[in-house]
């Protein structure tokens, strides 16, 4: 038998090893410069793999999503960039109703043009009293013909549930807040058949930043709030699905050209914004700077992704829920960009990740 002494100078030398490898290393690789600000400028970065722990299935959707050639401009060709968004959004849902076959009703609640998606199976007996309202993403711009729906299939499919896509208004046409002005009317009529206790309120991106503005909106208006929301590919923060690391990294890893939240502003002669003349410090519009209307969320998963340009808005609109004390849970999908778990359906990750909605949702309203 080898000794304590013999472990002890095999961990010697592999620890002097590297030590003596490292100078090696530092001399092939040059050090970034860092200013005063403390920005990092330089580097060596020239390729961004995959991440080794997503599945084969992740890995080929977004090497084929990476491959795409980008969209059409939504300041200069918002028709174009709208059909191009229906059409990856389509693709997605294709796949979404092969794994669940569901019945999809094109009709309106409360004045408000909504798609209604029951699993094929009909609702389990269990959810009968229950209801998910979906905001769909897009930007408060693209999304309204399929957007809610890839989001609303899956998760109406696993739990068994009836989900209400909201097709809310968008810009140029619309402004704030008539995105909040639809999820109230909505929200209005589903309190008519459906306890608060039962209901559940989810949306990514411009959704998610949606549903977030709902709950100060509700608020404002002395409704009561749902059992329980989940904020996905966006946060509550100031710029919404922009901002912090992800803002510099991600586009990086996604082969993208570096992108800056879009400004309050549009050039002259672009369409008008959404939130185009508001302020956008207004509660109603970034709640995640008032911890007091935080703290009278409903419980509050976030969802968000490695690669999602919005991530670290999710985890500081995490960590402000969890300050404020509301029951906050975060998901991040290793490997995933924004809005990838409904944008890969078929994937072990997409399945994952609407389990884990699901269940939240199920532990949290009322039968």
């Amino acid at each position: 038998m080898r000794g304590a002494g013999f472990l002890r100078s095999l961990m010697f030398t592999s620890l002097a090893s590297g030590l003596l490898a490292a100078p090696v290393l530092a001399q092939e690789t040059p050090r970034p410069t860092i200013d005063a600000e403390g920005t990092v400028h330089g580097g060596n970065l020239t390729t961004a793999p995959m991440s080794s722990f997503a599945s084969p299935e992740a890995k080929a959707a977004l090497t084929k999503r990476l491959a795409l050639p980008p969209g059409p401009s939504q300041l200069k060709d918002l028709k174009g960039s709208r059909e191009y968004s229906d059409g990856l959004a389509k693709d997605a849902l294709d796949g979404w109703l092969k794994i669940y076959p569901s019945k999809i009703e094109d009709t309106k609640i409360g004045g408000v043009h909504v798609h209604i998606v029951t699993p094929e199976g009909g609702v389990a007996p269990e959810n009968k009293n229950r209801v998910l309202i979906n905001a769909h993403m897009g930007g408060f711009v693209v999304g309204s013909r399929y957007g809610g729906l890839q989001e609303a299939v899956p998760l109406a499919g696993r739990g068994k549930i009836k989900v209400i896509a909201v097709d809310y208004r968008l810009a140029p046409e619309f402004t704030f807040p008539a995105a909040s002005e639809d999820m109230e009317a909505v929200y209005r009529e589903v309190l008519k058949t459906a306890k608060p206790a039962n209901i559940g309120i989810f949306g990514c991106s411009a959704g998610g930043t949606l549903v977030a503005q709902s709950m100060a909106w509700f608020l404002d208006k002395k409704l009561p709030l749902p059992s329980a929301i989940s904020i996905q590919c966006s946060g509550a923060m100031p710029s919404f699905w922009f901002g912090g690391d992800a803002q510099t990294v991600t586009p990086i890893l996604n082969a993208s050209p570096p992108q800056s939240a879009p400004p309050a502003s549009p050039p002259p002669g672009a369409p008008r914004g959404y939130f185009a003349g508001v302020d956008q410090k207004s509660r109603l519009v970034t709640p995640g700077l008032y911890p007091e209307v935080l703290a009278q969320f409903p419980p509050t998963m976030i969802i968000t992704g490695t690669r999602d340009i919005a991530m670290s808005n999710a985890i500081a609109t995490h960590t402000a829920l969890l300050k404020a004390g509301v029951d906050a849970r975060l998901l991040v999908n290793e490997g995933l960009g924004h809005g990838h778990f409904f944008a890969f359906p078929g994937t072990p990750e997409s399945a994952i990740t609407y389990d884990v909605l699901w269940k939240f949702f199920d532990s949290h309203l009322k039968k």
